[in-house]
């Protein structure tokens, strides 16, 4: 199933969990032939991420919405700033307003936190990754946040890479027994990733072919040597408790990646308000 496909299911059940049979509070004070002007504005400084996404959202409403966009996806915005104005059926500007708020709160919150991370790495030639800690059913938001931000999509799910971890490693008997087993299962041009802890792991995993080794949990020093050991024949990600303070001296390793969870598993969302400024009889 592709992107837009998800998007719109997503959309459809966020609508049916808010309004399903319909908004009773406006539908009993506005008349159904108002029009409104509507601004959203931001209330803190970040990165604006999913405006395509709610104009299906208002667009479900009233077809005939009148949409201005100030802010392009991706960009940077203060405190203050307007971001959209909408002119729309003012039942639909009401009925729209929470479940678009969320979703261009949370992606923008993702796409700030990620454009931080991003900033951080400046002037190394490390990439920042997401992962799979997502909001189950918006994974496919939350990565398009990460990509406004300025980060790269890890895999998207289970089905489209290939990561082999601690679990997998012990059922198979050891990396490269893991490594064979699903080489000969998988379809050619599927990446290989596996999770190593130490540099003996890391050149297990080298013998086995791995595409990316994923270095979980280590000590810089040690990330460092792994780096050195697998130039060339692997490409290198860095993995387990990435905070803000800690990225640069990872990235000085020479690490290929850095994958951060805390883009998606710890949003905390960019403060956005929609206000009626006029009405439209």
């Amino acid at each position: 199933m592709g992107s837009s496909s998800l998007i719109k299911r997503i959309i459809e059940l966020a609508i049916e969990e808010d309004v399903a049979t319909g908004d009773i509070t406006t539908e009993s004070i506005i008349s159904a032939n108002s029009r409104a002007v509507a601004i959203m504005t931001t209330k803190a400084p970040g990165i604006i991420s999913g405006i395509d996404v709610i104009k299906q959202v208002f667009e479900h409403f009233d077809k005939d919405i009148i949409w201005t966009p100030y802010v392009k996806e991706g960009g940077k915005v203060m405190q203050g700033d307007a971001i959209l104005r909408l002119e729309a059926s003012y039942r639909a500007l009401l009925t729209a307003e929470r479940t678009a708020l969320n979703i261009l709160q949370r992606m923008s919150g993702i796409a700030s936190t990620t454009s931080q991370f991003v900033k951080e790495l400046e002037g190394t030639t490390t990439k920042i990754l997401d992962t799979r800690k997502t909001a189950p059913g918006m994974r496919v938001l939350d990565k398009m946040a990460v990509k406004s931000g300025g980060g790269e999509n890890h895999r998207i799910g289970l089905f489209d890479m290939v990561l082999i971890k601690d679990n997998h490693i012990k059922v198979a008997g050891g990396i490269i027994n893991a490594v064979s087993q699903v080489r000969s299962k998988i379809p050619a041009g599927i990446l290989i990733e596996t999770e190593t802890t130490n540099l003996e792991e890391v050149q297990q995993a080298l013998e086995a072919g791995s595409d990316i080794i994923m270095l979980d949990n280590m000590e810089n020093k040690t990330m460092a040597d792994a780096v050195i050991m697998v130039k060339g024949k692997a490409k290198t990600e860095a993995s387990g408790n990435m905070s803000l303070e800690r990225l640069r001296g990872v990235a000085l390793t020479g690490v290929d990646y850095i994958s951060v969870g805390a883009l998606t598993h710890s949003v905390t969302a960019l403060d956005i308000s929609m206000n009626i400024v006029e009405e439209k009889l």
